[in-house]
């Protein structure tokens, strides 16, 4: 069965992600856990309302001038949010930070924003924490995101545990607000197997998330609703690790949805295509 992509990303997000042909509707709060992993079937987490978490950043972006300020916004993490298409191309204006940063300026026209890229290619978790002081928080961030699973398989779960709530802990003592990401997949990647290393990070970044009532961008779930669809998560990649600007698309739709509940702004999703 083909699917477009447009009609695709449109019901990918958390809003709809059990299928992309069906309209099923989960609330803001909520994470179907049941396309994402796991034998054990269908689990709700519950999430900070996006409404209310992000209330103070949407708020600063919504004033006007002389009453605005700037914001910060982190993109912190590896290869991916750094912008790396087919290495060595680093596909900057197509990656999910930029995205998010053009679809923010469009529905806060008067708002002063960053979105500052901290990511670094090939980077795990750990090196990401222990840089996280004088190269994130430096910026002094109104929210923060962390993408590393990608890469953490290599260093384990523990691990990779300590360093993810490292950087929580600094974030939420700098006052930032924390969204983490669950990894866009690879080519090798099977939706739904409890032993493969992918999910399992994924299933433990989503329980960051919900002990720490922090924000959640399940990426994974994201491919996988239309890896399930139409049978080839190529379709979103442009090298067997790293999204192209379609795979892109479902991060920043997403990530998105914690900064606004207006849809996402069609020029935007337009931009840069041929």
């Amino acid at each position: 069965m083909s699917i477009s992509r447009r009609s695709f990303v449109q019901t990918a997000g958390l809003t709809a992600l059990a299928s992309a042909s069906s309209a099923g509707v989960v609330s803001s709060n909520t994470v179907i856990a049941a396309d994402t992993q796991s034998s054990k079937g269908a689990t709700t987490m519950a999430l900070p309302d996006k409404a209310d978490y992000l209330r103070v950043p949407m708020r600063l972006l919504n004033q006007q001038w002389p009453n605005n300020r700037l914001v910060n916004i982190i993109c912190h993490g590896h290869s991916v949010p750094a912008g790396y298409f087919k290495t060595p191309l680093v596909d900057t204006f197509n990656a999910y930070p930029h995205l998010l940063h053009r679809a923010i300026k469009a529905v806060y026209p008067y708002c002063v924003s960053n979105v500052i890229v901290t990511a670094i290619g090939g980077e795990t978790s750990q090196s990401g924490a222990a840089r996280f002081e004088s190269q994130v928080l430096c910026h002094r961030p109104d929210v923060i995101t962390i993408d590393y699973a990608l890469n953490d398989r290599g260093l384990g779960l523990e691990p990779a545990r300590t360093a993810w709530v490292s950087m929580i802990n600094q974030a939420i003592d700098a006052r930032a607000k924390v969204i983490l990401l669950t990894p866009t997949p690879d080519m090798d990647h099977t939706p739904d197997d409890p032993d493969e290393p992918l999910n399992q990070h994924a299933q433990q970044i989503r329980e960051l998330a919900e002990e720490y009532q922090i924000g959640l961008v399940d990426s994974l779930a994201g491919f996988d609703a239309y890896q399930k669809e139409t049978g080839n998560v190529s379709d979103l990649l442009s090298q067997i690790n790293h999204p192209n600007r379609q795979g892109h698309d479902i991060v920043a739709r997403e990530l998105f949805s914690w900064f606004s509940s207006e849809p996402f702004p069609t020029d935007v999703e337009e931009w840069g295509k041929f």
